[in-house]
This record gives structure tokens, sequence and C-alpha cells, in this order.
């Protein structure tokens, strides 16, 4: 019986990053009875951002308005994503939510824009696994079945 490395590598990069999701996310459980916490970080990245930038045309028109349900949607969706990581569930399509939630954060912040983003703990790997796991995530090792 052969040895399945590939899906056994993208399996322990899933049960990883669903670990990292479902921390990420109880970190911010603070955000569903109290948004300002998200209100001084999105304020403080609009303040930083250069004017006309992506950044903060992204801030202005979506993040900033749409404050009180992503201050309740985001620790939701990094536990929900997490764990259906974690056991398997759906992988590609929890993984696609990830990578843009992932994607945004970044976008808000500013940080994709700058060198920064390329030696970021919290960028390439975290979009990258969230991307391969969304592209190849199927079938693999220690999975939920559906």
């Amino acid at each position: 019986m052969a040895i399945d490395r590939h899906g056994i590598g993208l399996a322990l990069s899933r049960i990883f990053i669903g670990l990292f999701f479902v921390f990420d996310g109880i970190g911010k459980l603070r955000w569903f009875v109290d948004s300002s916490i998200l209100a001084i970080q999105l304020s403080g990245w609009l303040n930083a951002s250069a004017p006309g930038s992506m950044s903060r045309w992204y801030l202005e028109h979506v993040a900033m308005p749409g404050l009180p349900y992503f201050a309740r949607l985001v620790p939701l969706g990094e536990m929900v994503c997490g764990l259906a990581m974690l056991v398997g569930f759906w992988t590609p399509a929890f993984a696609l939510i990830a990578f843009l939630m992932v994607l945004n954060f970044h976008v808000a912040g500013g940080v994709i824009e700058t060198y920064g983003f390329l030696t970021n703990g919290r960028g390439l790997p975290v979009l990258g696994s969230t991307l391969g796991l969304a592209v190849g995530g199927v079938r693999l090792p220690w999975s939920v079945r559906t």
C-alpha cells in the first residue's frame, strides 16, 4: 500500500491552518459585544492610508460602513472556517472563504501594498495555504466525508 504523501501534506496544512483560524477567531470574541475594538483598528488604518489608495477606498466604502456586521462576522467566520478545515468538512469552500477574509484584512490594513507583506507571517503563508487548500483540498486523509 502506497503512502499518499501529497494528501498527507495537504491534510497537515489543513489541520494546522484550521487551528490557526479557530484560535484567531477565539481571540476576537470580544468583538461580538464591543465593536469599538475593530473600529479603533480600522480608524488607525484609515488615518495611516494614503489618499487615493486601494486600502483607503476599501475602508471608506466597505469596511467602515459595515463595521457592526464585520465585528460579528469576522470572529464567527474565522472559527467556523477553522473548525471546518480542522475536521476536513468542505475544505475547498471554507478555505476559499478564509482566503478572502485574510485578503480583506490585508487590503484594509494597506499591508498588501508594502514590502512588509512579503515577510509578514500572517500574509503569504496564510494566503498561500488557504488558496492551496481551496484548489487542492479535496478527498484528503483524515477528513469528514460529505
